[in-house]
């Protein structure tokens, strides 16, 4: 049976996460030699309206590219929680933005809040690596790829001025995982 992992990140149109989708699905299939393909949704509402990118990743060739049983969601907002945590495998994973989130989702999954969007604020400066910031929390909770391979694909796609911030971005999103994963 080959190992198929699926992931789902949502939140609103132009938080990034299509980027971290594509970003995950790099990292997975040129970094690490594995399968992987990207899809992506929007509302009809683009900007601002739930969106939702999904990946999938696979020691063997992806017969069916959409997600079926998520392992691992992530929800930025309380919109896309309740539109997309839902699908969830019995024992996956969710990882919500604790400040845009308040009435969490029910079912046979994990949970793990982290205030995404203040972290980017507060501790970087920028929101707009917030998306950096999850996708590096959410390849420290799943594993599904390497640490290195995430930032290497983080860094293939970023401008030559922002590695840097980015570079900072994907490792606060690992440690503040890695740290509550630890408690």
């Amino acid at each position: 049976m080959a190992e198929r992992y699926e992931l789902r990140f949502s939140g609103a149109g132009g938080q990034g996460l299509i980027t971290a989708g594509i970003i995950l699905a790099e990292a997975a299939s040129i970094v690490d030699d594995k399968y992987a393909v990207q899809s992506q949704s929007y509302g009809p509402e683009a900007r601002g309206g739930a969106s939702k990118a999904e990946v999938i990743i696979s020691d063997e060739p992806i017969d069916y590219p959409k997600a079926t049983v998520v392992d691992a969601c992530l929800a930025m907002t309380q919109e896309a929680a309740d539109k997309y945590a839902v699908g969830i495998k019995p024992g996956g994973l969710l990882l919500i933005d604790t400040d845009f989130v308040k009435n969490v989702p029910k079912g046979d999954f994990k949970v793990y809040d982290m205030p995404i969007i203040r972290t980017a604020k507060v501790e970087i400066g920028r929101e707009i690596v917030a998306n950096v910031i999850a996708l590096g929390a959410m390849i420290a909770l799943t594993d599904v790829v390497s640490r290195e391979s995430g930032e290497k694909a983080v860094l293939r796609k970023v401008p030559e001025a922002f590695i840097d911030l980015n570079k900072k971005a994907y490792s606060l999103g690992f440690e503040k995982v890695k740290e509550l994963l630890a408690k």
